[in-house]
């Protein structure tokens, strides 16, 4: 029997998850929104790919939440953009009141899921679908390193003209202007990134890194980045339904790891069938500690306008 998937939103992120869902062949998959007929339609439409994409997999849309009854694992990704004269306080206030009415209902219907929560700010209501649902810590996760990993790989392999998959490397921290790239443990074919690029240009890199998300709204003008984020969310999707133990950069409940304690602070942690499985602390140097510990102080100031 085929694992279920409910992705809430479907929006450009929500739908292209389930898309990408689809065509893997992960699982059934349901797309939830609450605007009347695009959840159907997307559903639809992409059902009737089936036949030529070659995937069995079944997608319904629906605005009804009893249809999500037994999920297995559920992506997040409702919520308002960041509209002009809205503060990051506006935002974030908007987006609590949606996460935490739809974490209700989801765990009413699905009691035993996996969360995956995409919803900015990322952080914040990764640690508010905690907090609702009530779920252990190894059930509630963040997708914002994947995503941030990805991009940092891409600019250096575009700056040293070699293929993205030679390209090993991470983000830790908050997923905004404090995340914290560590060209330290970066390799390209297994050569520190350190010995390839000047500090100059790691730098550079490093700042366009914080600022992906910005860049792709800078361009669309009036939407955000969805490609790229619904890949993120469907490689840890493939890493827990496969208990592939894959080891990734994602946002968790921290409980003592890096002097950090009751926050969701983006970490490596190892993915596997009950979802996050062990959080891997590795070295820091003093610098990077506290770069680390700069982006968990920013993460506390959102948590503590929402009191969660």
């Amino acid at each position: 029997m085929r694992k279920k998937i409910t992705v809430v939103g479907a929006g450009n992120v929500g739908a292209t998850v389930a898309h990408r869902l689809a065509d893997k062949q992960l699982g059934d998959v349901v797309l939830i929104d609450i605007l009347e007929g695009v959840p159907q339609g997307k559903g639809l439409d992409l059902l009737e790919a089936g036949p030529i994409e070659g995937y069995d997999a079944r997608i319904r849309g629906t605005n009804d939440y009893a249809e999500t009854a037994n999920s297995h694992l559920v992506v997040m990704t409702a919520g308002f953009p960041r509209k002009p004269g809205m503060s990051r306080d506006d935002l974030l206030k908007a987006n609590y009141d949606v996460v935490k009415g739809t974490i209700k209902k989801i765990v009413q219907y699905s009691p035993d899921c996996i969360l995956i929560v995409v919803t900015n700010p990322l952080d914040a209501m990764a640690q508010t679908a905690f907090r609702v649902s009530g779920f252990s810590r190894n059930r509630v996760i963040g997708m914002a390193g994947v995503l941030d990993s990805a991009r940092y790989r891409t600019f250096i392999a575009e700056a040293l003209n070699v293929s993205v998959q030679n390209v090993q490397g991470f983000v830790l921290g908050g997923h905004g202007d404090t995340m914290v790239p560590v060209p330290r443990y970066t390799c390209v074919a297994g050569i520190p990134v350190t010995e390839l690029l000047p500090q100059e240009k790691l730098d550079a890199i490093i700042q366009r890194t914080r600022n992906g998300g910005a860049e792709i709204v800078n361009y669309l003008k009036s939407g955000s980045a969805y490609y790229a984020p619904s890949a993120a969310v469907v490689e840890m999707v493939d890493a827990i339904f496969n208990d592939r133990k894959k080891i990734l950069p994602c946002t968790v409940y921290l409980e003592g790891e890096y002097g950090i304690r009751g926050l969701f602070v983006g970490v490596l942690v190892k993915l596997g069938a009950r979802g996050m499985e062990q959080v891997l602390e590795i070295k820091l140097t003093p610098e990077e500690n506290a770069a680390l510990q700069k982006s968990a102080a920013a993460v506390k100031e959102l948590v503590q306008v929402i009191g969660v």
